[in-house]
């Protein structure tokens, strides 16, 4: 069975910082990329990074570019989003996911294939 368990959600003040931890079973690094999408309320989920199966490339999407960095520990089986420098804009629900493809597209990328999911958790960012 494949799970994602996300954790580290919260509230933070503007220009805070928050790191996102997501522990998966079911799969291994090497047969999916792994990353964070979110959705902000009356928003459209957006990709916000993602860390490549087969070349460990790295996805930014272009407003988190510099602020979050990706990055996982094999071992633990943990994939981590660290977000400084936090923002009103980046309010929004935080979905670890899965999948066996990703491309960019615009300003962000997409997952395609057979993916996976998880429950998602909260950051809201006060100003």
């Amino acid at each position: 069975e494949v799970t994602l368990v996300e954790s580290g959600g919260g509230l933070v003040q503007v220009g805070g910082s928050l790191r996102l931890s997501c522990v998966v079973s079911g799969f291994t690094f090497d047969d999916y990329n792994i990353g964070w999408f979110r959705q902000a309320p009356g928003k459209e989920r957006e990709g916000v990074s993602c860390i490549g199966s087969s070349d460990g490339r790295l996805y930014y999407e272009d407003s988190v570019r510099g602020r979050f960095t990706i990055f996982r520990d094999i071992a633990k089986n943990t994939v981590y989003l660290q977000m400084n420098s936090l923002k009103p804009e980046d309010t929004a629900v935080y979905y670890c996911a899965a999948a066996t493809g990703v491309v960019e597209s615009g300003s962000s990328f997409y997952y395609y294939g057979e993916d996976y999911w998880g429950k998602g958790t909260l950051v809201t960012v006060s100003s």
